[in-house]
């Protein structure tokens, strides 16, 4: 007696608009993702969505194909708004968009962003965006400005909540919310729920669908972890001597602080890291990268880890690249403070 099983759901039963379709075909998608299962029909809906994921689950195509899909592209004024809480998550958002809507004739993102020229911004904002996809910070100035009407807008997208709470959004994000029209759809990601985030779903969230996606977080089978407990005036120290003993092809350092980043670039650079012992490796020395980077500055600065040189960095999202002995240095508020160095096995 045969067992029949029940066929896996597609894309192309999910509803999503012809255009869309298209697009999803070109990039080679067929089955979704658990949390694009869950979403994209709620989106298509206009239901409020409440979903808990971590990176890595596809949740940007989960917002991203149905907002293409209910868009209406004879409005000039925009019509979603994508928060995320770092400039390189934005680009990365809106460069999702511009591929997902590669069958749409005329569409447009917009990326907005500190460090980026307002002059570039409010061009394109009259010449009319269909999706905004911006950092709170530069949205709520658009706001204040009067550069930016969301009179129109039909969906908000909070993307890594939890995320813009840790680094301090949390009143810029519930100030744009207070801006919305009354009659508009809230998505809010996160990949965690503390209460904050919470509050403001039970708040301005209306009757959401809530998705949780349960994801193991592992580390690579390939990887080695290890740590080093030192005190803080002896963290130089303690680094200095890895640089000096273990040998890299690279290494990534990372800081709390765009004041550490700097600080401790130069103080590598002061005492010859990057020399010396391993001088034809890493002769062009320490680099370093934060988020405050002109673009043109930062997007430079992924050259010479290709090179060899040590690089602090402040949480930036780094290049794929196959590392030896890239070590985690990070300020924390306890007392002893420990290093953690990661190695992948050969």
């Amino acid at each position: 007696m045969s067992q029949e099983t029940s066929a896996p759901l597609l894309f192309a039963d999910l509803g999503l608009s012809d255009a869309v379709m298209q697009a999803v075909a070109t990039v080679g998608y067929e089955t979704p993702s658990p949390i694009q299962a869950a979403t994209i029909p709620a989106m298509l809906e206009g239901r409020d969505v409440l979903g808990q994921a971590q990176t890595g689950t596809g949740k940007t195509a989960a917002f991203a194909l149905p907002v293409l899909s209910n868009l209406d592209f004879n409005q000039t004024k925009p019509q979603v708004l994508v928060l995320a809480p770092t400039r390189e998550l934005a680009i990365q958002v809106a460069e999702a968009f511009q591929t997902y809507s590669s069958g749409i004739p005329g569409f447009r993102v917009l990326p907005v962003y500190g460090g980026q020229p307002y002059g570039q911004q409010l061009q394109a904002l009259r010449r009319g965006v269909h999706v905004i996809v911006g950092t709170p910070g530069r949205v709520i100035d658009h706001l204040e400005r009067g550069t930016l009407d969301l009179s129109e807008l039909k969906t908000l997208v909070l993307d890594e909540a939890d995320e813009m709470l840790r680094m301090g959004f949390i009143d810029d994000v519930e100030a744009v919310l207070k801006k919305l029209p009354e009659t508009r759809q809230v998505a809010l990601f996160s990949a965690t729920m503390p209460s904050q985030i919470r509050r403001i779903a039970q708040t301005y969230l209306k009757n959401p669908a809530e998705v949780t996606i349960v994801s193991k977080t592992t580390t690579s089978a390939n990887i080695r972890q290890r740590y080093w407990w030192v005190s803080g005036m002896h963290k130089l120290d303690a680094l200095t001597r890895i640089l000096e003993v273990e040998p890299f092809d690279a290494m990534i350092i990372f800081s709390r602080t765009k004041a550490a980043t700097e600080e401790l670039a130069e103080k590598l650079q002061a005492r010859g890291t990057g020399r010396g012992r391993h001088q034809r490796r890493h002769a062009a020395g320490p680099a370093r990268a934060h988020h405050r980077h002109a673009e043109g500055r930062q997007a430079r600065h992924p050259g010479g880890h290709r090179r060899g040189r040590p690089r602090p960095g402040r949480g930036a999202h780094q290049p794929r690249a196959e590392l030896r002995h890239p070590v985690r240095h990070r300020k924390l508020r306890a007392p002893h403070r420990p290093y953690r160095s990661c190695r992948p096995h050969r």
